[in-house]
């Protein structure tokens, strides 16, 4: 750690306030962390930017400590804790992060090394830094909590994802076209989502301004076997309940209130909870299968079958640009991820 400095700079918030404040996210120094035992210590190169960061702002108030948001980054090991198996010093690595610790908002990050991942070798930093969070999301819900498996190519059958430029979207779509035989059907609103779905590997896309049900049944006649939900749920379940067929299934990520999950029930439809930061908030006993999937991921891009969904790079990590980021995604008019590269 000699050569390593004792602060850093980061960008944190003090108080919960409204993106347009500039005191909303601040530019700020403080010290640098030390690795717990099985800890690594990353320079973080790049970050990306999820609505986790904005629903934690708006709703988590520190009381005046600077708290530190971001959970999606990739960078160099530059220490390992004592118990470290996995990397070594020198290692370029990508990952999420767990929630109930600081975000990778900062020069210096601590990160427990079983949710971690080495960088896709093909992808810049800021490319690489787009992924983790969204592919764990994507892989868990279709192949953990769905059932399906990995290069089933036999498996058929109709795929829903809503919101499906989204970041999340993207991802179940790339992986659904490249790993298994499911025909995706995505929603998307404007000509410019629809043609970033469509590339993200929906084969038809329905407009979820408009009636679900209506134009679902247009595509899928018989209805879908499997919905992945990244948004709308609260509004689109009555809608799920008419074209998901018996015995189909859904997932969803999206926060809401209370539904009538009960229009479910005549089709003993299964529905699923996805939480990423389930596994390292509750110290699972298999948290190091998302290191696991993060390498498949990786291996996956170089050999060209996935592809990064980073769309816009902001330029550094400063408050202003995490500003503007935030804005965005609170817009709702996002299309992929938003990135950063370098304090």
């Amino acid at each position: 750690m000699s050569q390593i400095p004792e602060t850093m700079p980061a960008v944190a918030y003090r108080k919960s306030l409204q993106v347009d404040d500039a005191e909303s996210l601040i530019d700020t120094t403080l010290p640098v962390p030390q690795p717990g035992p099985r800890d690594l210590l990353v320079r973080v190169e790049a970050i990306a930017v999820n609505p986790v960061d904005y629903k934690i702002r708006q709703s988590n108030d520190p009381g005046g400590e600077p708290k530190v948001l971001g959970w999606d980054a990739a960078g160099t090991v530059v220490a390992v804790g004592a118990e470290v198996e996995l990397f070594q010093v020198g290692d370029e690595v990508y990952y999420a992060g767990a929630l109930d610790r600081p975000g990778a908002n900062s020069l210096f990050h601590t990160v427990d090394e079983r949710i971690v991942g080495h960088k896709p070798a093909s992808l810049s930093f800021a490319e690489a830094a787009a992924l983790p969070l969204t592919s764990l999301t994507a892989w868990e819900g279709l192949f953990e909590h769905l059932g399906l498996h990995t290069g089933a190519l036999k498996q058929s059958g109709t795929l829903l994802v809503t919101a499906a430029a989204g970041g999340v979207g993207a991802m179940v779509s790339q992986l659904a076209r490249a790993l298994t035989s499911l025909t995706v059907i995505g929603t998307a609103s404007r000509p410019e989502t629809v043609e970033f779905a469509r590339r993200m590997g929906a084969t038809h896309l329905v407009d979820h301004r408009r009636p679900l049900a209506p134009q679902v049944r247009e595509v899928a006649p018989d209805g879908v076997d499997l919905v992945f939900g990244t948004t709308g749920t609260e509004q689109n379940l009555a809608a799920y309940a008419d074209f998901v067929k018996p015995f189909g299934q859904i997932v969803a990520i999206d926060d809401f209130g209370p539904v009538e999950i009960g229009l479910l029930k005549s089709k003993s439809i299964s529905f699923h909870w996805e939480f990423m930061f389930t596994r390292s908030l509750h110290r699972t006993a298999d948290q190091a299968e998302q290191g696991r999937i993060l390498n498949h991921i990786a291996r996956l891009v170089d050999a060209g079958i996935l592809t990064t969904t980073a769309t816009t790079d902001l330029g550094k990590i400063t408050a202003e640009h995490l500003r503007e980021a935030h804005r965005i995604l609170e817009s709702g008019k996002a299309i992929g991820k938003i990135t950063m590269t370098g304090f």
